[in-house]
């Protein structure tokens, strides 16, 4: 809880929930025209009913933005990422939350693929990888299937900067 004073005088009180910053990637294959998203149980999406649901790769961030992106998807998914298009720095919930998001798209090739993904094992995470086309993924938007904010923000990022990457017609 933080007390504030506003500009007529007035104390008012506010929640205030204390997160790190993060980062967030959507990798994506120019050539097969596919992406990498996760999916893992989620405490609050369980509550919810939800078994689990479609996610970007993301992790709190621990040092540098780029380097941290990349090896969130080295353990998340397996893939090995060079190119970063950072997307820039976007608050998750400002009106109660501290936590900001970088965003990164990262194009990769089939051979970037490396190892099996899954998260950490002492980590528990129990991730699933899912290598989807983009044409199935911009689907499931329209069908409002899409729970992530962080893979939505991607996804419409993606399709704005390469429209060429998806035979759907913008609406």
């Amino acid at each position: 809880m933080v007390r504030l004073r506003a500009d007529d005088g007035i104390e008012i009180d506010r929640h205030v929930v204390e997160m790190r910053r993060a980062v967030a990637v959507l990798p994506y294959d120019p050539e097969r025209r596919v992406a990498i998203t996760v999916s893992m149980p989620r405490t609050p999406v369980m509550l919810a009913g939800l078994p689990d649901m479609m996610e970007a790769i993301a992790g709190i961030l621990e040092d540098d933005p780029a380097d941290c992106t990349r090896r969130e998807a080295m353990e998340e998914a397996g893939v090995r990422l060079s190119e970063l298009v950072h997307l820039g720095q976007i608050w998750s919930i400002p009106s109660v939350v501290t936590e900001k998001i970088d965003y990164f798209l990262a194009p990769y090739a089939a051979k970037d693929r490396v190892a099996a993904g899954g998260g950490l094992v002492e980590e528990q995470e129990n991730i699933s990888v899912h290598e989807l086309p983009l044409n199935a993924l911009w689907a499931m938007m329209a069908r409002k299937e899409i729970a992530d904010g962080k893979l939505a923000i991607l996804l419409m990022a993606l399709r704005l900067r390469r429209p060429d990457l998806f035979s759907v017609p913008v609406d």
